[in-house]
């Protein structure tokens, strides 16, 4: 597996082996490190990113659709900078806005990714249904946006069912809520200038006080609508791309180093 992935790379890409061997060493290194540490999740995390470094590969390989160098580089990037740099090494707590960077570029990616893929049936001769560019744009935010919800599905479930933080929680000064309505009528009742919450718990019988300092905390929802927001931000800035694309491909040709293409074969070439 290893030895064909080599060959792919060596033929067919060698402006991105470079990147792909220097990430995949950097995530061996990182493996290692968190096993001696003993953080076998982070482990296991670290085993996932070395799955996903393979799929622009399995793309290529069973899709017959090629990436082009530049998106596969920035695919690779992503990947890494999400899971090794953004889970393992905390950028996502320690650098403002990591996660909102990455949530924009990913808008950005799968409208790519689905614009190529409607774009590759219009130019196929085995379907007689061709769409205009704004319904082809249309349909890669609308993808994009489907994959941003998807994923924010995920992270809800995981926080959930396995009691993790990926819609990360923060604290807040205001709250506006018809819970504290006294009546129980449909009328907010907002609570401003929060500067301290206590939270008392049954644990077994023994009563836990928890205090938050600074406001109330949010859970998980302003993360999850403002990463809705950047993707769709990304997803619109693309689509507009790819709609002036279709309209003068030689003019904003700089757009295909993110749009895939159907791979031709030899015998294609030759009929």
């Amino acid at each position: 597996m290893i030895k064909k992935m080599k060959e792919f790379y060596r033929s067919n890409k060698k402006s991105s082996i470079t990147w792909y061997l220097t990430l995949r060493i950097l995530v061996i290194i990182t493996m290692v490190l968190q096993f001696i540490k003993g953080n076998f999740a982070d482990v296991f995390l670290c085993f996932l990113t070395l799955i996903l470094f393979t799929i622009p590969y399995w793309i290529n390989k069973k899709l017959k659709i090629e990436l082009p160098d530049l998106l596969e580089i920035i695919i690779l990037l992503f990947i890494f900078s999400a899971e090794i740099l953004g889970e393992i090494q905390n950028f996502y707590g320690k650098i403002p806005y990591w996660d909102t960077i990455l949530h924009t570029i990913n808008g950005f990616l799968c409208a790519a990714i689905g614009f190529s893929l409607i774009d590759i049936l219009n130019n196929s001769e085995k379907f007689h249904i061709k769409l205009s560019p704004v319904f082809v744009s249309l349909v890669a935010f609308c993808f994009s946006m489907t994959i941003g919800v998807l994923w924010e599905f995920f992270e809800f479930g995981a926080d959930q069912l396995l009691k993790y933080d990926m819609q990360k929680d923060r604290i807040i000064q205001t709250i506006s809520t018809v819970e504290l309505e006294p009546e129980g009528k449909n009328k907010p009742v907002v609570v401003d200038n929060i500067y301290q919450t206590v939270i008392y718990s049954d644990n077994q019988g023994e009563i836990t006080e928890t205090v938050i300092s600074g406001g109330y905390l949010d859970i998980g929802i302003i993360d999850t609508m403002k990463d809705l927001i950047v993707n769709f931000i990304g997803a619109v800035v693309f689509s507009t791309i790819g709609y002036f694309y279709i309209h003068n491909r030689d003019k904003y040709k700089f757009a295909e180093n993110f749009i895939p293409i159907k791979r031709v074969s030899k015998n294609e070439e030759e009929i």
